[in-house]
């Protein structure tokens, strides 16, 4: 029997690369097949994730890139393409939350937030985009939150900023799908919950009432663990979703169903 999950020959391109979700999803993208670029802008972490993939019998390529950069982006899918010679996959990844209120928010967190959250997944579809449209077939993945359709109550946890960017792209990848997908081209979005990575572990993992009343708000009583979420991204990367697009599917233990 055919296996849909199957990425074997694919080549998938990871933004946020060298940590957290984003390096979780990169190895299990070779666990199934795939060979895999890896954009972020520490080399060293970049070089540490390039040699687990490798290990693993998969090519990786580690790139480093500013996905709030024209230059950077562009410069960095031509040195893929130029490498791998086509895109199958686009995990867009790369994200910062900044905590605060609108009203004690500096002017540059709310630019920041915007610029990584939002304009980075821009730049990096505009220059994906035109190779898969060449090769009529991709999948693009955007990593949102439930923080787009759910917020924090309160100043302490507020983060006004990261439900602005993470709502905006819902937006964004609403629109890609309605306009790709005749060309073989899926667009999704996924909404984790609470997952340990390298940007909660310093903001919202700090404050254990707030984990304590996460958990038993949560049916799942418990946050997210590691490799949870790659699943989901193995579904909307592979033949699986073939019919799938446009869709934001929310992993979070049910957390936004209670």
């Amino acid at each position: 029997m055919n296996n849909m999950f199957d990425l074997t020959g694919k080549v998938a391109v990871v933004t946020g690369a060298s940590s957290g979700l984003g390096r979780d999803a990169a190895l299990c993208y070779a666990d199934y097949g795939a060979d895999v670029a890896l954009l972020a802008r520490r080399k060293e972490k970049l070089d540490e994730v390039a040699r687990e993939i490798t290990a693993k019998g998969r090519k990786a390529i580690p790139i480093v890139c500013d996905v709030t950069d024209e230059h950077s982006v562009e410069k960095a899918v031509a040195e893929v393409v130029e490498h791998f010679l086509k895109i199958d996959i686009l995990l867009n990844n790369a994200g910062v939350a900044i905590m605060g209120t609108v009203d004690q928010l500096s002017e540059a967190d709310w630019d920041t937030s915007m610029e990584v959250n939002v304009k980075g997944m821009y730049l990096m579809s505009k220059f994906v985009l035109p190779h898969m449209r060449k090769q009529r077939y991709g999948k693009i993945v955007n990593l949102a939150s439930i923080n787009a359709v759910v917020a924090d109550k309160g100043y302490e946890l507020a983060r006004h900023a990261y439900n602005t960017s993470k709502a905006a792209v819902r937006g964004l990848t609403m629109g890609m799908a309605a306009t790709y997908m005749e060309e073989n081209i899926t667009v999704n979005s996924i909404g984790p919950g609470l997952f340990e990575s390298e940007m909660t572990i310093d903001s919202l993992f700090k404050h254990e009432d707030f984990i304590k009343l996460y958990n038993q708000l949560t049916p799942a009583s418990r946050h997210g663990r590691k490799g949870e979420l790659n699943g989901t991204i193995i579904y909307l990367s592979s033949d699986a979703s073939t019919y799938v697009t446009s869709q934001h599917i929310i992993v979070d233990g049910g957390f936004t169903s209670v």
